[in-house]
């Protein structure tokens, strides 16, 4: 199932102009990593909750609720006193919990018997402004980080838009973030999901 809907188009502040391909940056924004990711897990794994934590800055760049109700996810309950935090259904029987509360992994689900803690982050994934290639190598950094930092209790995913930057500095990590047993996982633009290691995606 492929999305057409993760990105946000953005004219580039004065200082960017002519450094995107197209005239508006493509803003994959962190929100839309978490609920591909989510998506992904309920079509790769038996997955029937998956949790997502964004913190307020998550909430306005990104319409949880919209998004969800687009992909036939209903609110049944409140969470928190943002508007869209709180529990959604589809009528396949998954859950989507969305409790913003940082500090709890950005996506968490439990496989089997393990539970799986994604940390995302977002970016513009049409550019070539030094200083947003920059915050796209950084933003991996700080997930492998976050995640090395925190104590495992399953598996762990950092999960990055897939761009060359990206791509060509996951490939890089790959072997150490294998050794303290993280994951890396790059979407694309229509939220598959590309092993950096191998190159395949789903």
């Amino acid at each position: 199932m492929d999305f057409d809907d993760l990105l946000t188009p953005k004219p580039p502040p004065p200082n960017r102009v002519g450094n995107c391909d197209g005239d508006y940056e493509r803003h994959f924004y962190e929100g839309a990593v978490m609920v591909a990711y989510a998506m992904h897990l309920f079509r790769t794994h038996n997955v029937k909750e998956v949790r997502l934590h964004p913190d307020g800055e998550h909430g306005k760049q990104f319409e949880f609720a919209d998004w969800l109700g687009k992909r036939d996810f209903t609110k049944v309950s409140s969470m928190g006193k943002t508007a869209y935090g709180g529990e959604y259904h589809d009528d396949q029987g998954r859950r989507i919990v969305v409790h913003p509360k940082s500090g709890l992994g950005d996506v968490v689900a439990e496989i089997g018997e393990s539970t799986l803690t994604a940390e995302c982050k977002g970016g513009v994934i049409n550019t070539r402004h030094p200083g947003q290639l920059s915050r796209l190598r950084r933003g991996l950094c700080e997930a492998v980080g976050l995640l090395m930092a925190t104590p495992p209790r399953g598996r762990q995913v950092a999960v990055v838009p897939y761009t060359k930057t990206t791509d060509q500095l996951a490939k890089q990590l790959v072997p150490r973030c294998k050794s303290a047993g993280i994951e890396i996982a790059l979407v694309t633009s229509q939220g598959k999901i590309i092993d950096p290691e191998f190159g395949s995606h789903n």
